[in-house]
């Protein structure tokens, strides 16, 4: 038997996409981990900051390429559901992501910028272009699935705290 989808108001929408913001800088653990910072979600594009530390480092000063992997999966899911119609769903799952490294990610911090370019009906695309010290280091395109409900949309997330 399917069930139909209800109907959310625009006030709800902008409810779940600011839930989703919160969520993955304080509500995801390795995000919390990596000390991620949102500093764009918006429909359009949305940024991601993650601050260099030497545990996320492969040589001195120099990110490692599955850190720089991990941005680009959650800089590109997040601007998926930053404009997604949750009346579709909110159980995002990536499918496939390629990553091309163009330079060595060097830098106080690295910057992703990631757009979602094809919204489906379940399958979502996004392009993301990693920076570092003023030049893209890395590229990734990640594909996502939207369908069901995400357990605990809504909920209250905790404060960031110092860890």
């Amino acid at each position: 038997m399917t069930v139909a989808a209800r109907t959310l108001t625009d006030q709800e929408q902008l409810e779940r996409r600011a839930w989703f913001r919160a969520r993955w800088e304080r509500g995801v653990a390795f995000n919390r981990r990596c000390r991620i910072r949102v500093t764009r979600w918006d429909p359009d594009q949305v940024e991601i900051v993650l601050p260099y530390a030497e545990s996320l480092s492969a040589h001195e000063d120099v990110f490692h390429g599955g850190v720089i992997a991990a941005l680009i999966d959650t800089a590109g899911a997040g601007s998926v559901i930053a404009g997604h119609d949750f009346t579709k769903g909110s159980r995002l799952s990536t499918v496939s992501m390629s990553v091309q490294y163009l330079a060595p990610a060097r830098g106080r911090e690295a910057v992703a910028h990631a757009r979602c370019v094809r919204r489906g009906r379940r399958v979502h695309f996004a392009d993301v272009d990693v920076i570092t010290d003023g030049r893209v280091c890395a590229r990734g395109q990640v594909v996502v699935t939207i369908s069901g409900e995400r357990p605990g949309v809504g909920d209250p997330i905790e404060p960031l705290t110092e860890e």
